[in-house]
């Protein structure tokens, strides 16, 4: 993925300075990037900050005000039908029928995609054993659990077999094993050569499903890369340490003085940074509970580069808490 400066013959998806308002509220001002043909762009950015507004222009679902964008070399607006060929969408809410059979969404939506009868019954078949969908195919989908709901629901997109997925924000309100199920098909579907659009505000989700990460707010590209340089950008690893080391660094230490923590940024410097740390407590006769480097998180990137939280939290969906082995975890006993 790259900020747009012209289309490659390889992108699959392509867009040029798209604008959409609804009346004095500006949803997309004026963003640019395009995706590879089977790679996986990671969309991140909180509640309210364009993502939603850019899978519904993509997917001709709205029309932009000003700008461009193709699928499949295909133009969103003027060739509409063309690119519903190529396009599979699961949004935020299921697009299920809850009274049908999780077999009768599968078929409705292989007919409505002007596919075979026998392909169709080809395909459901196929999506309900790929999804563990088998053994409730044939109970109502108000019966099935919110992560089978999903699941059902991704499946009925993938009916006509698209070149190109969106996926928005496909795991909220998933328990951890409905997540990590959604994680696992969604590496399949990667693995076997589909493009996606993953619109997330886990920050765990896009480290660990995108080839490449664009950062919206406020309807703008603010950052884009791989999750390395984006990590890159906030300053290099970080070492915890104890306040002996604080020379380390002429940025200012975040000093825990409840659990006698701090945490310093080292730029590049990581075992460079941890040899003079130990040293530091050596000479000062300081005991050392523990010592530890750590990449920034996508956390830590997205405050870097916004000024604010990955989420906002009257939307109650805040981003995901670092697990603790990237939690601080240098501590210095006096």
């Amino acid at each position: 993925m790259r900020v747009m400066d012209g289309s490659a013959p390889g992108d699959a998806i392509v867009v040029e300075g798209l604008h959409k308002s609804f009346g004095k509220v500006q949803a997309l001002r004026g963003i640019d990037f395009a995706v590879p043909r089977g790679s996986v762009l990671g969309m991140l950015g909180p509640n309210g900050a364009g993502k939603t507004t850019a899978v519904r222009v993509l997917t001709t679902l709205l029309l932009p005000d000003s700008g461009r964008a193709s699928i499949e070399g295909h133009d969103v607006v003027r060739e509409a039908a063309a690119v519903r060929r190529h396009i599979g969408l699961a949004g935020q809410a299921t697009a299920i029928q809850i009274e049908l059979t999780g077999r009768e969404n599968l078929e409705i939506m292989g007919r409505l995609s002007h596919l075979e009868r026998a392909t169709v019954r080809a395909r459901t078949e196929q999506l309900l054993e790929q999804f563990d969908l088998v053994d409730a195919a044939d109970r109502p989908a108000k019966t099935y659990s919110g992560g089978m709901q999903r699941r059902l629901d991704l499946a009925a997109s993938l009916i006509a077999e698209p070149s190109v997925l969106f996926l928005d924000e496909p795991t909220t309100g998933l328990d951890p094993y409905g997540r990590l199920a959604m994680w696992s098909i969604i590496r399949q579907l990667a693995a076997r050569g589909t493009t996606l659009l993953l619109t997330t505000q886990y920050l765990e989700e896009a480290d660990e499903l995108a080839n490449h990460i664009i950062v919206v707010d406020h309807g703008k590209v603010i950052a884009s890369g791989t999750s390395d340089d984006l990590k890159d950008r906030v300053g290099g690893d970080i070492a915890d340490a104890a306040r002996a080391a604080g020379g380390l660094t002429e940025s200012e230490p975040l000093i825990e003085t409840d659990t006698r923590r701090i945490t310093i940024r080292v730029g590049n410097r990581g075992s460079q940074a941890l040899i003079q740390a130990v040293r530091r407590f050596d000479d000062a006769h300081v005991e050392i509970e523990s010592l530890a480097l750590r990449r920034p998180s996508l956390d830590d990137v997205f405050l870097a580069v916004t000024g604010h939280a990955a989420a906002v939290e009257s939307d109650g969906a805040a981003g995901s808490s670092p697990s603790p082995d990237q939690a601080p975890a240098l501590a210095a006993k006096e």
